[in-house]
């Protein structure tokens, strides 16, 4: 079976950081795949604060994961602190990718990569929007200071 290559940005240019709790452990002691797509969509949210927007309306549109790609490198462990980066990418007329890479704080060990589509929604039409020109350059400005 082939498996996912994935290769990060050189820089990025957000960062937040994630505790694994109790919850986000499956039975296995490690974190659950599941869980870490919820972590992911934790930093997401942070992501689109840092840029002065709540998710849900990011300059009067919504956003939605249109795909995801996760590609796991080592086990996470309760109690260990993550850090994730993330990067905005590949810009279309209707959203992006928004790249991540995710490593435990102290070791830095790399804990897992992938990407998320985001897509612009246009709430009442309920249809996909173009990128908000405004929100466009805020996340070329994001790209350029990670350079």
């Amino acid at each position: 079976m082939a498996r996912v290559v994935f290769d990060l940005p050189a820089h990025f240019g957000f960062a937040t950081e994630l505790q694994v709790y109790i919850s986000h452990v499956n039975q296995g002691g490690h974190l659950d795949n599941a869980q870490l797509l919820s972590l992911v969509s934790e930093a997401r949210v942070r992501f689109f604060r840092s840029l002065g927007y709540p998710e849900a309306d990011v300059a009067g549109l919504a956003t939605v994961v249109g795909d995801m790609v996760a590609q796991y490198k080592s086990e996470a462990f309760h109690g260990e602190t993550l850090r994730v980066e993330m990067a905005p990418q590949d810009f279309n007329r209707y959203g992006f990718d928004l790249v991540f890479r995710m490593t435990e704080k102290t070791q830095c060990r790399e804990i897992a990569r992938g990407k998320t589509g985001i897509v612009f929604i246009d709430r009442a039409a309920r249809k996909p929007a173009p990128i908000p020109e405004s929100v466009r350059q805020l996340l070329l400005q994001r790209v350029a200071s990670a350079s």
